[in-house]
């Protein structure tokens, strides 16, 4: 979605990121930072970003008016930290402690807060916004999907070079202020930047639905008015 989200937001996002770099769920390389987790629990201004109308109006023709943001998360691509990602789904989600339920797993633990796979039927009922900070295009990292392939778990790196033989790829250029729309199970991958600055992006996770109890999803940000 084309400047989905204005200038003076964007400045308060990163305002508010660069005040929190040395929290623990800040990730740091040669005094770069490059990544950070939770946050919707951390970062007030990402806690308002994510039950904004502008986003809601985004997530609930998907997902509909009970869907909640459950995870955000921080990138950047910089000269620091400057790293290629393969084809790859989200197929983690982030909850407040451990139980072991049937279908769930395998568990980890990342910035001290518990993951697991849950079954695809969860990860179908979910949706991922990415803000960006900065423009992008192929040359400095942007996202590249394979069109349509969230239709399956993929399991290896050769299936995901059959799907993308077979369906081609599209790489996500953006500018400053869009966001990018896509579901979880959706194969995407990122290079290099050939002339690394920054490549902000605020990821945002939704989902339509509570977890089997006793499983809570550990951040939970509901829209606080219907569209």
């Amino acid at each position: 979605m084309r400047r989905a989200v204005d200038d003076g937001t964007l400045i308060s996002i990163e305002d508010a990121i660069t005040a929190n770099h040395d929290s623990s769920v800040g990730r740091e390389r040669n005094g770069s930072l490059f990544g950070m987790r939770n946050l919707l629990a951390t970062i007030p201004e990402v806690r308002e970003l994510a039950s904004s109308k502008g986003l809601r109006r985004l997530v609930v023709p998907v997902l509909g008016r009970s869907a909640a943001a459950v995870r955000g998360l921080y990138f950047d691509k910089t000269r620091a930290a400057n790293w290629k990602l393969g084809w790859h789904q989200d197929k983690a989600i982030a909850v407040r402690s451990r139980v072991d339920v049937d279908g769930y797993g395998p568990w980890s633990v990342k910035a001290g807060v518990h993951h697991v796979f849950p079954p695809k039927d969860i990860l179908r009922q979910m949706l991922t916004l990415r803000v960006h900070l900065d423009a992008c295009d192929a040359t400095t990292g942007a996202l590249k999907v394979i069109p349509g392939s969230h239709d399956r778990v993929v399991e290896s790196e050769s299936e995901f070079s059959s799907i993308a033989d077979a369906r081609g790829v599209v790489s996500c250029d953006v500018e400053r202020g869009d966001v990018v729309i896509m579901r979880p199970l959706i194969g995407h991958a990122s290079d290099k930047c050939e002339n690394p600055n920054h490549r902000r992006v605020v990821h945002i996770e939704y989902a339509s639905h509570d977890l089997p109890k006793p499983l809570v999803w550990n951040e939970y940000v509901p829209f606080a008015t219907a569209v």
